[in-house]
């Protein structure tokens, strides 16, 4: 889904719930805990195919889910603005959210050879004062490309140009600009554009730091207090497992908001994202995600996290 697509609600998810308590809702006002918990992620393959069970009740004892599908550059926005109890976001967007948002130690996107591209309509372009397109300036495909630049392109780029994902490829083939960062699908359809792969974010973060690639985190409201943060990220744990076991279940959920997407592209996108971070972070998984967050900072693309920032619940 773009920026410039709708955002999409299902109606509450079932599932057995947790004791009622009061907290505070994503509105700011009080919530029940036994209410379904407001959720945003994106429509991409791998987000379906994690949340499926969850969102469908398929979880026992996992609180129900109000699902609200949104591409990531909108729920980086949500998630400053506090307007639901979780959402998946850019693990870029962190250090601006964490105050009031925990990171759950699984359901994001991490791995390895899942990076971001520069594309270029010219092979081996020089982007030094070259006009790149980027999705957004505060994800992490973003940072990766910054922290790549630093190393490899002697002056700095030129002008960045902030522009709706889908609309990237056909600027860079059209020249409206010099190069485009891109991720998901892209990966596997830039061909079709008679673009060239210019550099791979991920092959260098992971040439320089030997960490897997963090690119998208699931958070939720620390008020929704530690019982119900844990049992979240248990049962986001479940609906994994129930995925990997048999994917052909949650197959029409993926392919209803793959937006006409190939079923063969689909199960790419599934097989690079979901892995064993999506299980849980792990050791490397938190190593790659502070590593991240404090070469950014350094570089002033993002606020310093706190020693206790990334902790859970």
């Amino acid at each position: 889904m773009t920026s410039e697509q709708p955002v999409t609600s299902e109606q509450p998810m079932t599932g057995e719930q947790p004791s009622p308590t009061r907290e505070q809702s994503a509105a700011g006002g009080t919530r029940t805990a036994g209410e379904p918990l407001r959720i945003a992620y994106s429509p991409c393959p791998n987000d379906t195919f994690v949340f499926d069970a969850l969102a469908h009740g398929r979880v026992p004892g996992a609180p129900a889910l109000e699902v609200t599908f949104a591409d990531i550059d909108l729920t980086n926005g949500m998630a400053e603005r506090g307007e639901f109890d979780v959402l998946k976001v850019s693990y870029a967007v962190l250090p601006y959210v964490l105050h009031e948002y925990a990171l759950l130690p699984c359901g994001g996107a991490l791995g390895r050879g899942c990076g971001p591209l520069v594309l270029t309509r010219e092979a081996g372009l020089d982007l030094s004062g070259r006009t790149v397109a980027v999705p957004s300036e505060k994800s992490t495909a973003y940072l990766l490309f910054r922290l790549w630049a630093a190393d490899t392109v002697p002056g700095g780029v030129g002008e960045i140009v902030v522009m709706p994902f889908h609309e990237i490829m056909p600027a860079v083939r059209d020249g409206k600009v010099d190069a485009g960062l891109v991720i998901h699908e892209a990966r596997f359809t830039y061909q079709n554009y008679g673009l060239h792969k210019l550099a791979d974010m991920g092959e260098h973060w992971e040439a320089t730091t030997g960490l897997p690639i963090p690119l998208g985190a699931i958070i939720a409201k620390r008020s929704l207090g530690e019982e119900t943060l844990t049992l979240l990220a248990d049962s986001i744990r479940a609906s994994v497992r129930a995925a990997w076991d048999d994917p052909e279940v949650s197959r029409p959920y993926v392919m209803e908001h793959a937006q006409e997407m190939d079923p063969a592209v689909a199960d790419q996108h599934i097989g690079l994202y979901v892995n064993e971070f999506t299980a849980h972070l792990g050791e490397d998984g938190y190593a790659a995600v502070r590593g991240l967050l404090t070469r950014a900072a350094a570089e002033g693309l993002v606020p310093a996290l706190g020693p206790d920032a990334l902790s859970f619940p």
